[in-house]
């Protein structure tokens, strides 16, 4: 599996009545061992979450199912990283 860098930053109207659905989603994933580290911005704009999937569209396919990506309220943007 491939690591992928999720950023989830906030938009003006971001609702944060989302973000409970959003730590369980990231709970999930984490049992399931598709989720290494996560955790919000200090300056409270968003957040990362580093993800592990098969490839880009798979990983894509996990971070539009986030409910801060279904809600609107978020940017979603996925990167493939190489991290070391």
């Amino acid at each position: 599996m491939n690591l992928y860098l999720v950023l989830v930053m906030r938009r003006p109207q971001f609702d944060p009545a989302v973000v409970p659905a959003h730590q369980c989603f990231l709970d999930e994933l984490r049992a399931e061992g598709r989720v290494e580290r996560s955790g919000p911005f200090g300056d409270k704009s968003g957040g990362a979450y580093l993800l592990r999937a098969a490839g880009l569209e798979e990983a894509r396919a996990i971070a539009h199912r986030d409910p801060t990506h279904v809600s609107g309220g978020w940017d979603v943007t996925v990167y493939e990283w190489q991290a070391r």
